[in-house]
């Protein structure tokens, strides 16, 4: 079977696309957010100073600095993932203007349970592809994409086992803000919990299902070779 070729760069852009419409949609269902993006959510709902986006720039900012040691070294390809935050943070806030994401104009969680249902799926099943997209490519993801990807290579473990792990920490950290500032659970329910079980499944089936359909050559070669953990 002859593959389909797609720039790398490309690749890395179409992920970044696709990941903050799979965010709009998750936070319209209101049935909750992804993990990786649930401590950004709740900062935002709660401290309106500033949007979902910068308090992603935010919270990924002090991830980056554990990452690097993690990883007990730092290389100035990592500063990449501040280039794939910006830009990430940057279109999620713009697909939020649209009425149906924006949730001073469309309340999450008030359209029909048939349309709530069919976001949720949407929005689970397009953040698993763009992850798996973004570990195509040989730009590095945001920060926290970036985190599982190079433990899995750190620790020498299956990249999905170092997903599932993360994604449950994360969790975690959504939780206990949430219940810090609104004494209640925010942006966390049965979605959130669905996406801890079957998000990292769906990602190595994507990443399976994208190696054997298409090939990501990059456009600058030289410029590639200085992307490794």
């Amino acid at each position: 079977m002859r593959k389909l070729k797609i720039p790398n760069e490309v690749a890395y852009f179409l992920a970044i696309i696709i990941l903050a419409v799979a965010v709009c949609f998750a936070t319209a269902s209101d049935f909750g957010v992804s993990m990786i993006v649930a401590p950004a959510y709740i900062l935002s709902m709660k401290f309106t100073f500033l949007t979902f986006g910068q308090w992603e720039y935010a919270t990924q900012a002090l991830l980056f600095i554990i990452f690097c040691i993690m990883m007990k070294r730092f290389h100035w390809t990592y500063l990449t993932s501040f280039l794939t935050c910006l830009i990430y943070g940057g279109v999620l806030d713009l697909f939020r203007l649209i009425p149906l994401f924006n949730p001073n104009v469309t309340i999450p969680g008030s359209m029909d349970i048939h349309l709530r249902i069919l976001y949720f799926l949407l929005g689970m099943f397009l953040c698993s592809f763009s992850i798996a997209l973004f570990n195509r490519a040989y730009i590095y993801p945001e920060v926290v994409d970036m985190v599982p990807r190079g433990a899995a290579k750190r620790f020498n473990c299956k990249f999905f086992v170092a997903k599932y792990i993360f994604d449950a920490s994360y969790l975690i950290i959504g939780l206990v803000l949430s219940l810090c500032f609104f004494k209640d659970i925010r942006g966390i329910g049965w979605g959130t919990l669905v996406l801890v079980v079957c998000n990292g499944y769906i990602i190595n089936l994507f990443m399976k299902l994208i190696d054997k359909c298409f090939e990501f050559p990059p456009i600058h070669n030289k410029f590639s070779q200085h992307f490794d953990f």
